[in-house]
């Protein structure tokens, strides 16, 4: 296998403080992998080892064949979760600037630049200096400042943070148009659901430790779904009685319809009988698992109570509203 990025052992501790502890990572080439967890999961950490911006402790690591990635600089992309541009720069002039340190010498890179702001709808903004643009617009800016020298490997530190709907799926399809062209991604983010709309391959980790490293259909295939979607047959039933419903652990209402979360190891076909029974549905839809889900199961697998598991569904919940502010 022809691997873009390699860890072995890899620790990474600040003082006391362990950030990665002894990980192991394979991504290879043309591949597309999450990397996800919650806030302070070590995540970023992790991606500046790889980007040789800090250094493990011990282990071995290596990108796309070599020791450091500096060695290989000029075939990487990476947009880091501390975004930053030349402020008094003009849009233009600063893409062309960032172009050339990455080697590129194409007579025509002032068309480059200009088809690259083309993609994201910001083409009027090539003379207008970066510091006065919107922070929304400053972002799809460096994207572009990291793509624009197609590079072989592309690595995103929380890219959709703080972008409004129609931005981030301006970017899911430039993600997805890099990795047709041939870009190894390494997407790290902690809002999960993103991570099921872009990525082929999940690594999850969890307090420095990796958790779980899958492709995401396996995943689904191995994780028993947990979540039905109800819709009352009457909008103005009591939904009350599906709470007594042997094997419910919650009732939520959620845009409009509701959301029944069932414990660990019942089973979901006795769980929607008896839940039409309690009151007739409209609607009864096993959903499939969430990559939320799966990471409450493996931590739940640490002895989680029922009270502390909601509470991870309520913070991983509240990180990924804070994320589209």
């Amino acid at each position: 296998m022809d691997t873009a990025i390699f860890l072995q052992g890899v620790t990474k501790t600040f003082g006391a403080t362990t950030a990665v502890q002894d990980l192991d990572l394979t991504v290879p080439r043309g591949a597309l992998y999450g990397f996800i967890g919650p806030n302070g999961a070590g995540k970023t950490t992790t991606i500046r080892m790889v980007m040789s911006i800090l250094f493990p402790n011990c282990g071995t690591l290596s990108v796309l064949g070599h020791g450091s990635a500096l060695a290989a600089k000029d075939r990487i992309g990476y947009l880091p979760e501390e975004r930053g541009v030349y402020r008094k720069m003009r849009v233009g002039a600063f893409l062309s600037y960032m172009a050339r340190l990455k080697g590129v010498n194409d007579p025509d890179l002032s068309k480059r630049v200009r088809r690259s702001l083309e993609r994201v709808g910001l083409e009027a903004v090539e003379g207008k200096r970066c510091e006065e643009l919107s922070k929304g617009m400053l972002q799809k800016i460096q994207f572009l400042a990291a793509i624009v020298h197609a590079p072989e490997l592309l690595i995103l530190d929380e890219p959709f943070g703080g972008l409004d709907p129609i931005s981030m799926r301006q970017l899911r399809d430039l993600i997805r148009e890099e990795h047709r062209r041939g870009a190894t991604i390494l997407f790290s983010t902690h809002v999960m659901p993103q991570a099921e709309e872009i990525c082929q391959h999940v690594v999850m980790i969890h307090r420095g430790r990796k958790v779980l490293d899958q492709p995401l259909a396996a995943i689904r295939r191995q994780y028993d779904p947990r979540i039905i979607h109800f819709d009352p047959l009457d909008h103005e039933a009591d939904v009350s009685p599906l709470r007594a419903v042997a094997g419910v652990q919650s009732v939520e209402r959620a845009n409009g319809s509701y959301e029944i979360l069932l414990a660990q190891g019942t089973d979901p076909a006795t769980a929607i009988r008896q839940i039409a029974a309690a009151v007739a549905p409209a609607r009864l839809e096993l959903s499939r698992p969430r990559l939320e889900d799966v990471f409450i199961s493996i931590v739940s697998g640490d002895g989680v109570t029922p009270q502390v598991e909601q509470t991870l569904r309520a913070e991983l919940r509240d990180q990924a509203a804070t994320a589209t502010v």
